[in-house]
């Protein structure tokens, strides 16, 4: 039994100008988490380009754990870290950001989280 999903995931050709667009994603992330169940406590965005190569990072912290994206503009990458415990699926998270940011191409790993033998489960669940 595990707590908690992680989605790890790599995009390739994206568009220049998506891989600047801080806010854009930040909102993007914030919307699919609360369609997804998830409760936002927090976010925070920042763009790269003046002493470093031009992209973009932005958390969005959940009740649940969090998701985030770094772009690298130049070679065109995104990468989604989608981690979340308890109910809410990381994956239906991803498809809603997928979906609207219009990503085609995108590898996603999934590693279970906080693995526990049957005994600590229990322990856990009271």
């Amino acid at each position: 039994m595990h707590k908690g999903k992680h989605l790890l995931i790599d995009c390739r050709d994206v568009p220049y100008e998506q891989c600047l667009d801080d806010q854009t994603l930040l909102d993007v992330m914030s919307r699919a988490a609360k369609l997804a169940g998830s409760t936002v406590i927090s976010q925070i965005r920042y763009k790269f380009g003046s002493d470093s190569p031009p992209g973009c990072t932005a958390v969005v912290m959940l009740d649940e754990s969090h998701c985030s994206v770094h772009t690298y503009a130049e070679l065109g990458l995104m990468a989604f870290d989608i981690f979340t415990c308890g109910k809410t699926n990381p994956m239906r998270i991803w498809e809603m950001i997928r979906d609207e940011l219009d990503i085609r191409n995108a590898d996603v790993r999934e590693v279970n989280r906080f693995i526990v033998s049957h005994h600590a489960s229990a322990d856990l669940a009271s």
